[in-house]
This record gives structure tokens, C-alpha cells and sequence, in this order.
């Protein structure tokens, strides 16, 4: 670990190499807006209360800022400390610490601290907030990575195969894992709430991270446009991996029309003829009536079939824009002999 002056606070790299709890002691909706992943959110004030504060430190003082931010605080000291010690008991390391960061790393951090620090805890500050840590998460993305693609047309089964590896030379990011978005018109389907763009960037700029300290020489990803639903891939990223090598994965229709009967016909009829309804202008007047009725009537391969050729269209379009394309045909084969035929074959990999 480099030298610090605990005065000014803690790089990101150094911050992330101490092993405490860290707290976030902004309001719940910049929480919310993006956070450094695992971090536990203890604000100081409340949204209203932040923006009370911040528009006195801006028409006013820093000095009234201050003042006004003692009157919200004083109060709650009993509620924050009861708070700050539930934390750190459920923390396992027996030297009791906590880090803690605020936007800046300026006057709520180290009003925390200044509370934590009176009940015997120590205390970590992340030098230059929030802020600092979301520059190097920018500056993840800028970075050479070594990538691989996994494509493929819906329903051969990507993400699967993606999140089946377990090889120390391949570290795979489940974007839609991460996105909780498939990318399509069905992509919510059964999946939880969307991280903001902002978290979702958070998240991958820590898996990147994983990747440099693992003994991994690959990232494997699987291809996907620039948006997740509303998670918005990294322009850098996206660049990137536009122009990595693919791996194209090939199956049979009747294999993928069975892969999507899975996936999507548990979900509610309602909420399957909305995703339909949204891509009505592509597939036309015909499909669309073909693949509502076949909903109605829970003919679910019907459905499929009725959606499928749009879907593949559109995938073959956008493959004739790349280059260094390899295809690898997994029809009938399991997980687990879909990847070892892959290294097999040895398609410029590993």
C-alpha cells in the first residue's frame, strides 16, 4: 500500500484495499443514482434535507451550510449511531472500522467519521468522494482489454453458456446478469428492477477490475446493442467490443424455439402481448396478429415462430458489419460439451 496522508483521505485503490464495511453518508437518491457496489447506505440527511442544505450553501454560506447542517444532525445522533454500530458488529473482522465516503469526501464524510470515530471505531475517508471513485470507474473502460464476443441468433442459448464457464483463463461479465435486461422487446421479462446506467457502469467497471487481479486472459462477452433496456452500455466499452473477435453459436431452430418457450412462456400473457405491441411496427400488421393470437391460446412455439424471422433479420444485419467471425455449430450438445468442443477447436482462443 502507498503513503498516505489519512488527513486528505484514501485513494480509490488504497480505499479498496482495506477490508471494512464502507458507507455511503449521501442522501438516498444519489445512493440510489449510483454507489460503489456493496456499500451500505447510512445518509446523513434526507433528500429534502440535502437540497435545503446545499441551496444555503450556495444563496447564503458555507458557515450557514454548516449551522443548518448541525440542526438536521444533532437530532439524529442516537438514530446514526445505533446505525454505525449495527454495522460494524456485523462486520467479521474483530478491529472494528468502518469506510465511508460522501461526493467530494468533504464535510459529511468527516462529520460521520468525527461520530464513529467517539464510539472507539476507526474510520476510513475515501479522498475525493464519490466523485473520485466514479472517474476511475470512467477510466476502466479506456483501458486495452483483451475481449470475446459470444453471439449468436435469440435462443441458442448465450447467457447460459456464458455463465456454465469455469476456467481461470476466461473471465466472463453477464452483461444482462448485471443489466437484469435481456436487450429485447421481452428483455424485462421476468427479470428484477434495472440498476441505473450509472450503477450498471459501477458494476462493470468492478468486474473489469476482477479481471486484472485473476489469472485470466480473456473477457468473454456476449454481443449485444448499446442498450439494455435503460442501461446504456459504455461508449468505450461498446467500441471495443465491436471490434473484438465473435463467436458465433449455432443451433437448430426447433432448439431455440424450445429455448425461448422456456425462457419466456411462464411469464403473464399480458405482460407478453405488450412486449409484442411494442415491436409492432417491425414486424408488421400479419406477425403481429399471428403471434397475439398464438399468445391467447398459449401456443407458445407458434409465438416464437411468428416473432423469430424479425429477430433474425435483424441479428444477420448487424453481422455483416463485423469481421473475424468464427461459427461453431452446438446443436444437440449439453452445456458442458458445448465448451469443451469450443476449446477443442481452439477458434483463436485460448
Amino acid at each position: 500500500m502507498s503513503e498516505i496522508d489519512t488527513n486528505l483521505g484514501y485513494t480509490v485503490t488504497d480505499f479498496r484495499n482495506l477490508i471494512s464495511p464502507i458507507v455511503d453518508v449521501r442522501s438516498p437518491n444519489e445512493f440510489s443514482q449510483g454507489h460503489w457496489p456493496g456499500a451500505i447506505n447510512i445518509p446523513l440527511f434526507s433528500n429534502i434535507e440535502r437540497e435545503t442544505i446545499g441551496k444555503s450553501y450556495k444563496r447564503e454560506s458555507r458557515l450557514k451550510a454548516i449551522l443548518n447542517g448541525l440542526k438536521v444532525t444533532l437530532p439524529n445522533t442516537t438514530k446514526l449511531l445505533k446505525l454505525i454500530l449495527q454495522t460494524t458488529t456485523k462486520n467479521k473482522d474483530k478491529n472494528k472500522s468502518l469506510r465511508i465516503y460522501c461526493w467530494r469526501g468533504g464535510m459529511r464524510s468527516s462529520a460521520f467519521a468525527w461520530l464513529a470515530r467517539t464510539t472507539g471505531i476507526k474510520t476510513y475517508l475515501l479522498k475525493g468522494g464519490y466523485k473520485s471513485y466514479r472517474k476511475w470507474v470512467l477510466n476502466q473502460f479506456e483501458t486495452d482489454l483483451p475481449i470475446r464476443v459470444i453471439g449468436g441468433k435469440t435462443g441458442t442459448k448465450k447467457t447460459d453458456l456464458l455463465n456454465y464457464i469455469n476456467n481461470k483463463k476466461i473471465h466472463v461479465i453477464d452483461l444482462e446478469g448485471i443489466a437484469n435486461h435481456r436487450g429485447s422487446s421481452f428483455g424485462s421479462l421476468g427479470m428484477g428492477e434495472q440498476p441505473s446506467t450509472q450503477q450498471f457502469e459501477n458494476i462493470l467497471a468492478e468486474s473489469i477490475e476482477k479481471f486484472k487481479e485473476s489469472h485470466a486472459t480473456e473477457i468473454w462477452l456476449e454481443a449485444e446493442s448499446s442498450n439494455l433496456g435503460k442501461c446504456r452500455l459504455p461508449k468505450s466499452l461498446y467500441a471495443k467490443m465491436k471490434k473484438a473477435p465473435i463467436l458465433e453459436i449455432i443451433k437448430t431452430k426447433k432448439e431455440r424455439i424450445d429455448n425461448l418457450v422456456d425462457t419466456y412462456s411462464h411469464n403473464p400473457q399480458n405482460e407478453l402481448k405488450d412486449a409484442v405491441n411494442r415491436i409492432s411496427k417491425r414486424l408488421g400488421p400479419q406477425r403481429t396478429k399471428e403471434a397475439l393470437l398464438a399468445i391467447e391460446q398459449k401456443e407458445w412455439s407458434k409465438a416464437c415462430v411468428a416473432m423469430l424471422d424479425y429477430y433474425d433479420r435483424c441479428y444477420e444485419f448487424e453481422l455483416k458489419k463485423r469481421k473475424n467471425i468464427n461459427s461453431i455449430n452446438l446443436s444437440g450438445l449439453s452445456l458442458k460439451s458445448s465448451f469443451i468442443k469450443i476449446l477443442n477447436e481452439n477458434l483463436n482462443s485460448l
